[in-house]
């Protein structure tokens, strides 16, 4: 701003710079500004604390004193805070520092099945001098969480691998029986859920098939030896899988290690039952960044266990993701037919003015109404009709009279209708009449110019919709409760059986599982880290998918630029 204008500003007055609407420029400014700090701080956050619990910690190894009583832990250091002295003792703390904070440490010391708790907090007072033994040994388990110890032995059957008398061949005895377990878990995980899984699928079409002719009257003889001569051949492939099963199960019984606790206890476990096994105290920073890429894509790529605390979350991601392209192909073309005859067609009088009142009023009512009609009206009506006329053969038990992965999508297309109709009528509304009335000059009928002159100039507002629906769409959970969303799905909606996609199937979703692990979890501590990286997932999950949509859209809005000058 130059001399002059400054001048001639304050000779305006006050008054004047407020009017000249100025002020609400900075305003505006400050309030985006603000906005952008909180999102980069919320995203931050989430970070901070969701993807640094997959960093290795190292091992604290400490001994505390608390009224006369002395214990000796092992665990990481997770978590510090500071209490007001006054709040101890009112707890019954015994203090002997004359500080009015008091620090204290939340320390995961693991081993569930041997201790009270696997998390417990202890003040820094409390606390002897902390050492960081090398030979502390993080155990990751598939069941009762982290287990740490120092590594005593590893065998097999009767014979000792390797034992503490030899400490050089211990540490790589017990990677190679984690290795080799590892490997016959993923041989018995493909046997039970691909090739059994098939066969209990083509199991459960016989049974189907044969109900099917009993209720038309056709299961004559004929028909229930060729059914007969089916499931033999089905219980022989059966069998030749569970003699392997057995054989693999039998493989890693025997393995097992011995490792003695905080407390002094020697414990004997199988190796069969460990994810990993790392001793962080020993690592350099570059083993430990090697190990935080394979948590973190353990986490991005597996399955959830012990209560969704630990794992990962690929199904959820699974789940979300098709659940939302399946939701967008349904309510785009809904969207844009009604926003296309509501501007092009319909009469422009008090009807289509109550009809739009009533989309634009839909757009505000709460999603868990959209829930309970989702489960009366997709489930219970029209799920129990398909059932009683395509899959009477399968009643009692319900195929589409179920909460699942249609109704979900279909509960939430209809959730985001008001948006692409509102967004795509915009569209439609700024495209110059001129353009209309060119096309229809030129001996193009009506219906031409819609579809090959305006549909296409309104391309983005209907990507714009779209992305506005999808950002909504992805993150609801309180409709999904009641129309398809499970704490754990045994398997994926997609999969190599006849349909492959099984629109029936419950399913997970990222929303859903927040809210689960944040306020379901029997261990809220465990937990904690898993929501805020869940959420972070959540965010980037959104955005790339609105991204993607973005990224068509602008290239829709510089396609048909030229013709809108």
């Amino acid at each position: 701003m130059t001399q002059p204008d400054i001048h001639a500003r304050g000779h305006r007055g006050p008054l004047t710079w407020m009017r000249s609407g100025e002020p609400m420029i900075w305003l505006n400014a400050a309030a985006v500004s603000l906005s952008v700090v909180a999102v980069l701080g919320l995203l931050l956050l989430l970070a901070v604390r969701g993807f640094g619990h997959f960093w290795p910690r190292d091992v604290m190894a400490v001994s505390t004193a608390y009224a006369g009583a002395e214990q000796r832990l092992l665990g990481e250091v997770v978590d510090w805070a500071q209490v007001p002295a006054q709040q101890l003792r009112e707890a019954g703390f015994e203090l002997t520092g004359p500080g009015p904070l008091y620090g204290r440490s939340l320390i995961k010391q693991g081993n569930r099945e041997y201790f009270d708790s696997d998390f417990i907090w202890v003040l820094d007072e409390h606390m002897g001098p902390r050492a960081y033994p090398p030979s502390v040994a993080v155990v990751e388990r598939l069941e009762w969480g982290n287990l740490y110890g120092e590594l005593q032995s590893v065998r097999v059957d009767d014979r000792i691998l390797a034992d503490t008398g030899a400490s050089d061949r211990l540490w790589p005895a017990f990677q190679g029986l984690i290795a080799d377990t590892r490997q016959v878990r993923d041989e018995i995980r493909h046997i039970e859920r691909d090739e059994i899984g098939g066969i209990n699928h083509r199991m459960e079409r016989l049974r189907l098939q044969q109900r099917s002719l009993e209720l038309d009257g056709e299961l004559d003889a004929a028909a229930q030896a060729d059914l007969a001569t089916a499931r033999a051949q089905l219980d022989a492939e059966y069998d030749v899988l569970h003699v392997q099963l057995q054989a693999l199960y039998q493989s890693i019984q025997g393995a097992s290690y011995t490792v003695r606790l905080a407390d002094g206890q020697l414990v004997e476990l199988p190796v069969a039952k460990v994810v990993r096994a790392y001793q962080p105290n020993a690592m350099n920073r570059w083993q430990k960044c090697a190990l935080y890429l394979e948590k973190l894509w353990e986490f991005l790529s597996d399955e959830p266990r012990e209560a969704n605390t630990e794992g990962g979350v690929y199904p959820a991601i699974f789940g979300t993701v098709i659940m939302v392209i399946l939701m967008s192909i349904i309510v785009a073309p809904f969207g844009v037919l009604a926003a296309v005859y509501l501007r092009e067609y319909a009469h422009q009088g008090f009807v289509t003015r109550i009809i739009r009142v009533a989309v634009n009023n839909l757009a505000g009512v709460p999603s868990i109404v959209y829930g309970v009609f989702g489960l009366g009206f997709f489930v219970y009506f029209v799920g129990g009709e398909l059932d009683e006329l395509f899959f009477a053969a399968a009643l009692p038990s319900p195929t589409f009279g179920t909460p699942g992965l249609m109704w979900a999508s279909l509960t939430l297309a209809l959730l985001t209708l008001p948006v692409v109709i509102v967004a795509t009528e915009e569209g439609l509304d700024r495209i110059p009449v001129s353009i209309r009335e060119g096309s229809l000059a030129l001996g193009a009928t009506r219906a031409e110019t819609l579809w090959r002159v305006v549909l296409p100039m309104a391309s983005p507002a209907m990507m714009t919709g779209l992305i506005l629906a999808v950002a909504r769409a992805a993150g609801e959970v309180a409709p999904l409760m009641l129309v398809g969303v499970v704490k754990l799905a045994p398997s994926l909606p997609v999969d190599g059986n006849y349909p492959f996609l099984h629109f029936d199937q419950k399913f997970m979703h990222l929303g859903f599982h927040i809210y689960d692990v944040g306020f379901q979890s029997p261990n809220v501590e465990a937990a904690r880290p898993l929501v805020y990286a869940t959420a972070l997932l959540l965010v980037v999950l959104i955005a790339l998918l609105n991204l993607t949509a973005v990224t068509l859209r602008n290239h829709l809005r510089e396609r048909y630029k030229s013709l809108e000058n």
